[in-house]
């Protein structure tokens, strides 16, 4: 029987043209200025109208300040929003920035531009006669003005040949992209930056297999001859990647080796990987350093008339027997490309060119796991030295590396600044300034803003309270608080107060938008990239001693013994009477002439604390560690004069355990009242094998590490302890941290109960809830837990659409990995600064064995580096052996000495020499180096003529520290 479908589609005849001196439509306020856009093809003054191809494929030419008064379709937004959600948040940026004057006209709610699909028409070319009944629209109202709006013309641009002819043959003006961007001839630098794709085309040798097509890996996957995952190339070696899959039912690492087998596939992609025959299968990891391939062996591929030099791929595959599976490419699910900095080749630059002329260069990507990327360009001796951002267009089978364009220059290679903002754009890390429609959501008092008793509706008072905050030093963003006082029974009420940032962050604003793009607060050595705009992140949010603050409590009646009686959550008004370090903090527990109320109860926080921690780790809680540097940086200059690891007292442990307590405590509450909803943060338990590895690593040592539970673990890392050594224990820790798996945010409807758990904090349930002003997971959080407390909240649908949820949590989560790695990439920045020139020797000891070198940590510093095994060889009765040998049994490097075997293992103690090697790639790279002092070992130790002859304090078997003189 035929059904009978009715849609109602409503058409509006006061949507604005937005043109500033339109008098037909009554609009209060406009975008478009008639100042706009002029060329040499369009010598009169102009709008463009893009479609949906040229945001898709030309953004970067159309974020150039050179353009701008671009008139955004409603027909072309909605479909960037279904094709591609970075373009959209792209687009979205651009829109907001006053400065651009992008105006969004909504063609299909305007009844003159708005058209119905014809019979047998594609939504394609409806959507592209929609765009041209809208640029007619806006051609023939522009010429209906008595004034200067008359003057000005409207321009279609599009890359579609069809489209194109057929707005020219309806009269309109429509250009290609190319042909718009070479009629600017005040900004040539935009012809570098079209997308190009031309210069990998033509009758060049077929290098990589053909991909795939969609269907062909659907199948593959449906029947289970394919696997699908995300492409990860390892941080040592860019021939070496892997995806995890399930392997005859079995989670596994794929290992995906050399070129070939990569086929194209860049670092994020999710590709379709098919297993190679058992027989190739890897007998044991590569651990090869392969770092940077040869300038020698790639500018070759730069003749336009030539074709590409085959690669050899340096890695030493051992494939016999073997429990590692291996595979190759064969097919690109999801491209993952951003842009990616880096510099231009020296070598690859024509030595005598002029500025006029376009030359294909090789641009050398700062993240060593992106492959080479050929762009042309006319300004290649003018970029030398610089550090620029470039896109990738396309990378053909037939071509060695992808083809790109050029973006724009960053500033001079080795420039702090430039160096900085190099790392935030690395790592995705969003630092522009808050957009002036995220200010406006602001309170429009500004600083001035205060607490009036119209906010104590609905809140505690609890502004009597002996409240302070521990936090460290310098510490604006002041998140939480913390008070205790004994209660008449024996036991003590104990609160943690955190800002209420929910209060100044609406859903559905533009900060509330900004806060869940950003996701956290990013922390640089040198600067702060905020989630919130410094008006409340450090002032209205923070909660500073002897200011009223508005702030949500999590309050316990808890036993002497920290057991808990009740907890009480309540939104409320605070004023905290100290905002101490944690030094400060515990200078006031260890004086015992401190004896008022606020001294007194940090005291008993302290005790509690402690019990609370003994309760975690008898529960089967994880003391893990890493190693944490802190840099004294030059008041003037902000260069580092001195770097140290980071010291820790009693008072972090204090802050620690309840903010600890009160997540656990929240995780409990939102999920009984948003059970399928909540959002929540777990830690999967870790694999064995990188566990089993570390455990056979301290067998020598007559140790084990013993993981069936976290419980286990906890007690075999407690029992690890070496009378001769005292750091073998924390270092143990932080190798096993590194074993761990990651945290993550997740949607509690996605998962059974049994999979919430956190490893590492032995909690069944835990989310984040304590650093709202840092984190945008935390706001929800905070939502969530209002609406759970207060039923008569209208909390919408947002904090119970599932997917919704899920998908946040997946952005969250990436972005939380970004900012840490931004973090450990500004520490390798400014530690690379505090080497420059020096040489330092100290102490140091092996993390991890590789088949061409060792990776050393220097508790001191707290900093790691690889140390190189030499490529020399000796010769005897003809034949050719290697001075250092990878011993695959045990995990070392050995080297024959006059005297007997010596070798490098896990944990080995060794004394470094510390310098930074400026002359990488020509300069345009810097890199922490370290050579080995300490002990002697042909092929790995420092040559005489490099090293620095001086005294190194080492310890002693019994702890006792000595001087030791190096010589050799």
């Amino acid at each position: 029987s035929a059904i009978k479908v009715v849609q109602e589609h409503y058409l509006r005849d006061d949507i604005w043209c937005s043109v500033e001196c339109c008098t037909l439509c009554s609009q209060t306020e406009s975008v478009l200025r008639t100042s706009a856009l002029l060329t040499k093809h369009i010598p009169r003054p102009h709008y463009i109208i893009p479609d949906t191809n040229v945001f898709m494929n030309q953004i970067d030419i159309i974020e150039h300040p050179a353009l701008h008064d671009i008139i955004v379709l409603q027909t072309v937004y909605e479909e960037l929003r279904h094709l591609s959600l970075p373009i959209y948040n792209r687009l979205r940026a651009l829109i907001s920035d006053q400065k651009k004057r992008f105006y969004v006209f909504s063609n299909e709610h305007h009844r003159e531009t708005y058209i119905q699909r014809l019979k047998d028409e594609s939504p394609n070319d409806r959507n592209d006669r929609a765009i041209r009944s809208a640029v007619k629209w806006y051609s023939t109202h522009l010429k209906k003005m008595k004034n200067k709006g008359s003057h000005i013309e409207v321009v279609l641009l599009t890359d579609d040949v069809g489209n194109r002819t057929k707005a020219q043959d309806e009269g309109l003006s429509a250009f290609s992209v190319r042909e718009y961007v070479e009629g600017m001839t005040d900004t040539p630098e935009l012809v570098d930056i079209l997308e190009n794709s031309s210069n990998a085309e033509g009758d060049k040798k077929i290098l990589y297999d053909e991909h795939l097509t969609a269907s062909q890996i659907n199948n593959g996957i449906k029947n289970g001859t394919l696997h699908q995952g995300t492409l990860t190339i390892s941080m040592h070696n860019y021939l070496e990647g892997s995806i995890l899959s399930n392997v005859n039912g079995v989670d596994a690492q794929i290992m995906i080796l050399g070129r070939p087998c990569l086929n194209r596939a860049i670092q994020g992609d999710v590709v379709a990987v098919q297993l190679l025959p058992k027989s190739e299968w890897l007998r044991t990891p590569t651990a090869v350093v392969v770092e940077e391939e040869e300038e020698a062996n790639v500018t070759a591929d730069l003749k336009e008339d030539g074709e590409p030099k085959e690669q050899s791929d340096e890695l030493e595959n051992e494939v016999l027997e073997s429990s590692q599976p291996t595979g190759k490419v064969v097919g690109i699910i999801k491209r993952n490309w951003r842009p990616y900095c880096g510099f231009i080749s020296k070598k690859s630059v024509k030595k005598s060119t002029t500025s006029t002329f376009s030359e294909n260069v090789l641009v050398l990507p700062m993240d060593r796991r992106i492959p080479y990327i050929y762009i042309r360009t006319r300004q290649a001796h003018n970029l030398m030295g610089q550090r620029i951002l470039v896109s990738i267009d396309s990378w053909p089978k037939n071509s060695t590396y992808p083809w790109g364009h050029y973006v724009r220059a960053l500033g001079a290679a080795g420039d702090k600044s430039t160096e900085t903002e190099v790392l935030l754009l690395e790592h995705d890390v969003p630092f522009q300034g808050f957009a002036s429609q995220v200010l406006k959501d602001l309170p429009i008092e500004g600083e001035s803003w205060i607490i009036t008793e119209e906010h104590l509706s609905g809140r505690a008072d609890l502004r009597h309270l002996n409240i302070c905050s521990i936090d460290p030093p310098g510490c604006t963003d002041i998140d939480d608080a913390l008070h205790v006082r004994p209660l008449p029974n024996g036991n003590y009420e104990v609160g943690v107060h955190i800002a209420d940032v929910t209060h100044f962050v609406k859903p559905f604003t533009a900060m509330d938008e900004e806060a869940a793009n950003r996701g956290t607060t990013v922390y640089l050595v040198n600067k702060r990239i905020d989630m919130l705009p410094e008006l409340l992140g450090s002032n209205l949010c923070s909660l500073r001693e002897k200011v009223d603050r508005l702030a949500f409590s999590c309050i316990w009646e808890l036993t002497p013994d920290a057991e808990i009686v009740n907890v009480n959550f309540t939104k409320s008004m605070i004023s905290s009477k100290a905002s101490l370090t944690y030094e400060e903090a515990q200078i006031l527990i260890d004086d015992p002439r401190k004896q008022d109320d606020l001294t007194k109860g940090i005291r008993i926080l302290n005790q509690l604390a402690k019990k609370l921690h003994k309760r975690r780790i008898d529960r089967g809680a994880i003391t893990l560690s890493s190693p944490e540097v802190r840099f004294q940086l030059d008041f003037d200059s902000q260069d580092p004069v001195d770097v140290e690891m980071k010291e820790l007292r009693e008072t972090n442990a204090l802050v620690e355990e309840f903010m600890l307590l009160a997540n656990i405590s929240v995780a409990e509450k939102i999920y009984s009242k948003f059970p399928a909803s909540s959002l929540l943060r777990r830690h999967p338990p870790p694999t064995s094998t990188k566990l089993e590895e570390l455990s056979n690593a301290i067998k020598p040592f007559n140790l084990s590490l013993e993981f069936e539970t976290s419980k286990a673990l906890a007690d075999s890392l407690d029992r690890a302890v070496l009378p001769d050594d005292p750091y073998f224990n924390k270092l143990l820790r932080i190798l096993t941290t590194r074993a761990m798996m990651q945290a993550l945010y997740f949607c509690s409807g996605t998962l059974q109960f049994q999979d919430f758990r956190h490893y590492g904090l032995a909690a069944e349930i835990y989310t984040h809830f304590t650093s709202p002003i840092r984190r945008y997971s935390d706001v929800i959080v905070h939502r969530l837990l209002h609406a759970a407390i207060n039923p008569d909240v209208n909390y919408g649908q947002e904090l119970v659409d599932i997917s919704k949820m899920q998908k946040l949590s997946e952005v969250l989560n990436y972005r939380h990995r970004m900012a840490q790695l931004a973090s450990r990439s500004s520490v390798e920045l400014h530690t690379n600064i505090f080497f420059k020139g020096k040489i330092e020797q100290d102490e140091g000891y092996v993390t991890r064995v590789l088949k061409n070198g060792f990776i050393v940590l220097v508790p001191k510093y707290g900093i790691e580096g690889i140390v190189y095994s030499s490529s020399t060889s000796t010769t005897t009765n003809s034949q050719t052996t290697p001075l250092v040998v990878y011993n695959p049994h045990n995990n070392s490097l050995e080297s024959k000495t006059p005297t007997g075997i010596v070798s490098i293992k896990l944990f080995d103690r060794v004394i470094v020499q510390i310098t930074v090697d400026e002359d990488l790639v020509g300069g345009m790279r810097q890199k922490l180096k370290m050579e080995l002092v300490s002990p002697f070992i042909p092929g790995l130790s420092v040559s005489d003529n490099n090293l620095r002859k001086k005294e190194v304090r080492i310890e002693d078997e019994g702890g006792n520290g000595k001087r030791m003189r190096i010589d050799d």
